[in-house]
């Protein structure tokens, strides 16, 4: 069945190399389960970005190539030496008695690049440190982790630090957006919890145990205006239990598949001359058979969002996920409006919803006329 979905997969996505699975993209999927469109495109490995592109509404969000280049310098700095300075934070904010750590870096395995080899020799590794093997090693860069999402095994290849101490793992998480005065933007530590929950989560699928590895993790940044690194534990109970949660409401990739028509394609490939193999009609006409679930809440972590958005136009569920459950079995505004007006008449299971759209627009109405 495996290899039946993966060859499923492959048609969807065309001869193009798949776009990897992170933890971006996985707290992105389970924070709208109930997308099949995005279930689909990530399985998959379609590239949204290239695609929304090809179909006339680029993704508009994203990191500058400046702080890409400034995170990469930062990173580099905190790794420096054998993670020495790092090792000084460690010290201070898990208050361990550390005299010197064992550094090693997982991204080779004897120079075989195959995920498969590179996960059997991060598991090995990272097992012998849990039982306390002494040449086992303290912190290990790269680790290539694996996570089963929505029935489909895929490979995480973050780019962060397992510190195991006394055969506890703690995740330790690189960003480079400064704390300043002892805080940081709260977005964007919240955006770093749920990226670092599915690292824990990955991790702990790894070991065996969810006691191996810690709920904290060590959330490193710039402090102040400098590049000197400060770190703080992060607690991520919370967005582990979300996580987990969201992880079983996704639908099997398999059933998404057997919903799509036969030969459905989101190829980007070009020919020999370069030019695309699908034009934007066929690639937008492929996307329509692949149910969407958009709110507005897609358009700071899904590059689709704006062409869902404007596919969406005139649906309750355009309006956000509290209208959309609010007014279950209205599906578009017009009926919303018309309903509301005693213009149309509802249905049997539209009665209750009926009611409390009239009393919402008497309300609104006094209310015009009252100022």
């Amino acid at each position: 069945m495996q290899n039946d979905t993966d060859s499923r997969l492959r048609r969807v996505r065309g001869p193009v190399q798949p776009k990897r699975h992170n933890a971006r993209t996985i707290a992105a999927l389970t924070s709208n389960p109930g997308c099949a469109r995005r279930g689909v495109c990530d399985a998959a490995g379609v590239d949204k970005d290239a695609l929304a592109g090809r179909v006339g509404f680029p993704a508009r969000f994203g990191q500058s190539q400046f702080a890409i280049t400034r995170g990469n310098a930062f990173e580099a700095q905190v790794k420096a030496n054998g993670c020495a300075e790092l090792l000084t934070l460690l010290r201070e904010v898990l208050h361990l008695d550390i005299t010197e750590v064992g550094y090693t870096d997982l991204e080779e395995a004897g120079g075989n690049d195959s995920q498969d080899v590179r996960h059997a020799y991060s598991r090995r590794t990272l097992l012998a440190a849990a039982a306390g093997r002494d040449d086992a090693g303290t912190l290990f860069d790269h680790p290539l982790l694996r996570m089963d999402v929505a029935g489909n095994g895929v490979y995480l290849e973050p780019d962060l630090i397992a510190f195991q101490y006394a055969g506890i793992f703690h995740v330790i998480e690189i960003k480079s957006f400064a704390v300043i005065d002892g805080q940081a933007d709260g977005g964007k530590v919240a955006s770093a919890a749920i990226q670092s929950a599915v690292y824990v989560q990955a991790l702990r699928t790894l070991l065996g145990s969810d006691d191996a590895v810690s709920s904290d993790i060590v959330l490193v940044c710039p402090k102040d205006f400098s590049n000197k690194p400060c770190a703080t534990k992060v607690d991520v109970r919370k967005q582990l239990i979300v996580l987990q949660h969201q992880l079983n409401r996704l639908a099997r990739i398999d059933a998404l598949l057997d919903a799509l028509p036969a030969g459905v394609t989101l190829d980007l490939a070009k020919d020999d001359a370069g030019q695309p193999v699908l034009s934007r009609a066929e690639l937008v006409q492929a996307l329509g058979c692949i149910e969407a679930r958009y709110s507005p809440e897609c358009l700071a972590s899904c590059e689709l969002a704006f062409f869902c958005r404007d596919e969406a136009s005139g649906q309750t569920a355009a309006l956000g996920k509290s209208v959309r459950e609010e007014l279950g079995g209205v599906e578009t505004v017009a009926t919303a409006l018309g309903l509301a007006a005693g213009s149309l008449l509802p249905s049997d299971e539209q009665a209750e919803i009926t009611a409390l759209l009239r009393a919402a627009s008497r309300i609104y109405r006094e209310s015009v006329a009252a100022a």
